[in-house]
């Protein structure tokens, strides 16, 4: 039973602030090499965005995962994502990462992504590493999401699943982690206030909308280099 309103568009709700007094993160905190140590070592660190908040629906929690590709680019990292079809019943339109919920043949959340990046995008298993990943993201549709971080290697053939995904592309690592791109949006719903970040991002006259759970999850990956830059890793 749905207990309070979906946004359903979410260009429309205010800009509260941007974040562009916040630094971004190095290049070479960015380098496929630096990652891996990173990922390989325990940080003293909590996400800011641990989920949606306050859930959209009533029913039990459900495992999901997604994966979180970094591509290897002669130009510095780029992080694939798709743009989901309009028809789909949760995140219908919406840019995402890679990824769905666990099925029961799932060993962990690698399988899970793994799994998924190849069903929705055709991305074949010998082009990905694993480094690491982040922590748990619940959504408002009650997904328990982990963020799993690869490095892709160049070049693949992609294979769209046109049922689920209208669309993938590249957009620069460096881009979104900069929070001068970070927007911060807040609505009231009945004297209950939301919030929850954009990333839009230009291409060829277009906008890419990136919001909601995404943009919180690139949040928490830009919080994690930033705190290991912090503790001088």
């Amino acid at each position: 039973m749905t207990i309070r309103p979906r946004i359903t568009d979410p260009q429309a709700i205010p800009v509260l602030r941007t974040d562009a007094h916040l630094p971004p993160v190095p290049l070479q905190q960015m380098q496929p090499q630096r990652l891996r140590n990173l990922f390989s070592q325990p940080l003293d660190w909590l996400p800011e965005w641990p989920g949606d908040g306050r859930p959209l629906i009533e029913r039990a929690p459900t495992e999901a995962a997604v994966l979180v590709p970094l591509v290897q680019r002669p130009d510095g990292l780029t992080v694939l994502l798709t743009q989901r079809t309009d028809h789909l019943h949760d995140h219908a339109g919406q840019i995402s990462f890679p990824g769905g919920r666990r099925d029961a043949e799932d060993v962990d959340a690698i399988a899970t992504a793994l799994r998924e990046t190849e069903e929705e995008v055709g991305l074949a298993r010998r082009h990905i590493e694993i480094i690491g990943h982040l922590p748990a993201y619940t959504t408002v549709t009650q997904y328990v999401v982990t963020p799993v971080v690869a490095l892709v290697q160049p070049p693949f053939e992609l294979h769209l699943d046109s049922f689920e995904v209208a669309e993938a592309f590249e957009v620069p690592l460096a881009f979104l982690m900069s929070p001068a791109h970070h927007r911060l949006h807040r609505v009231e719903f009945e004297g209950e206030s939301r919030q929850f970040l954009s990333m839009p991002w230009q291409r060829d006259g277009r906008e890419y909308f990136i919001w909601g759970a995404t943009a919180a999850m690139l949040r928490n990956l830009y919080g994690f280099l930033s705190a290991a830059q912090g503790q001088g890793r």
